[in-house]
């Protein structure tokens, strides 16, 4: 790792990145939090979810739906797909291009047009692009394939229940004070609605071992051991099982003040025990995204670091370098390198829970809930 630390890390992008900002460090620590996201978001998407996947989607607290949470990622069952094209003429790609286009094939009389664009006049790419809804489902759009005549999309709909979440955390620790006061705060956020997504419930006897539990339409709870009845539910075909089940997955890294993988404070803690994957992004990969596409990138990674640095200039005029929207040339170059470097980028992710796992094991679980016959199902 060519810096000491993490925390020497966040130092060196202060430095060379936001030098013109009153608090460098703390504007370095933000940036930070975004890389976290992104290589999460493109680690879901070099697995094959690309078209499964919803950014910040509204999620109902099971037996509650009064009360909704934003998710950053949850993956979502399709239940329709569609191809279409359309010219390649310098102009951006609206939704109401992409879906008066799919009039021409289909009936989408039922859907309302969000005012989204796939791509913007500024080569601006929108991830997991949302381009209608109706009251069961939505309609999303990315693009498949460009060449100098015309764009090919892929048109998916998502129906409304996830079969999987995905959530990122990580904090900052400011100058001279040895922990931040929102570290547990965060925690506690995250458990909470990583603890109230899914109709699978964790609960403890008295000698501290974890149990699920899961209610069948008849109300009558089934109880075993938490990782076994978890399994049990993924690699089953019980409808009464999966109707309502959600995977949880919660992605951390460390700040200098919550934890290592191998030492785990309260907050970690607090985390392992809600969600039903706790992944820890350690410092080696995090150092090294940074290093490779943002700092030191080879010619096939420097778009990644031009959207990165006109992101963070003094007088940047947008962002083009966050989960939802990102530079085209740029989405291009990570989606190679996902592809180039899988291997390592998921060694980069040690499996804080279940004990013992590991993470092809957390995406061939994500490949069977993806692969149900959900239609069936809900």
């Amino acid at each position: 790792m060519p810096y000491e630390s993490i925390d020497k890390l966040q130092n060196a992008l202060g430095e060379k990145v936001f030098h013109y900002t009153k608090d460098r460090k703390k504007a370095a620590g933000r940036a930070l939090g975004t890389i976290v996201e992104i290589i999460s978001y493109y680690l879901l998407k070099t697995w094959g979810f690309n078209n499964s996947t919803s950014i910040e989607r509204g999620l109902v607290e099971y037996g509650n739906e009064e009360i909704t949470h934003n998710v950053e990622y949850s993956l979502h069952p399709i239940a329709k797909e569609y191809k279409v094209k359309l010219p390649n003429d310098g102009n951006s790609l609206t939704a109401t291009k992409i879906l008066n286009k799919l009039k021409e094939e289909v009936d989408i009389s039922n859907f309302e047009k969000k005012n989204n664009n796939l791509l913007d006049k500024h080569n601006i790419l929108r991830n997991a692009c949302t381009i209608a809804e109706s009251k069961n489902s939505f309609l999303l759009t990315s693009i498949k394939n460009v060449d100098k005549d015309n764009y090919e999309l892929y048109i998916f709909e998502q129906l409304y229940k996830p079969f999987a979440i995905f959530e990122c955390k990580r904090v900052g620790i400011e100058e001279g004070v040895k922990k931040g006061p929102q570290t547990i705060e965060k925690a506690k956020q995250g458990a909470y609605v990583a603890r109230r997504a899914s109709s699978l419930q964790k609960i403890r006897t008295n000698s501290g071992e974890k149990f699920g539990i899961i209610y069948k339409p008849d109300n009558q709870p089934y109880i075993k051991p938490y990782v076994e009845l978890m399994e049990e539910i993924i690699f089953s075909s019980d409808s009464e099982l999966l109707q309502k089940f959600i995977l949880t997955v919660g992605v951390v890294s460390n700040h200098g003040n919550w934890f290592t993988a191998k030492n785990h404070n309260k907050e970690l803690k607090v985390l392992a025990q809600s969600y039903d994957w706790l992944l820890f992004l350690s410092d080696e990969g995090l150092t090294q995204f940074i290093d490779e596409l943002l700092l030191n990138p080879s010619e096939d990674y420097i778009k990644v670091k031009e959207a990165f640095q006109n992101s963070y200039t003094a007088d940047k005029k947008r962002n083009v370098f966050t989960k939802v929207k990102m530079d085209f040339d740029a989405d291009n170059s990570l989606l190679k390198y996902f592809s180039d470097k899988l291997d390592d980028i998921e060694n980069w992710f040690n499996v804080i829970s279940p004990e013992g796992k590991t993470i092809v094991e957390l995406k061939n679980e994500i490949i069977k809930l993806k692969n149900k016959n959900w239609i069936k199902i809900l």
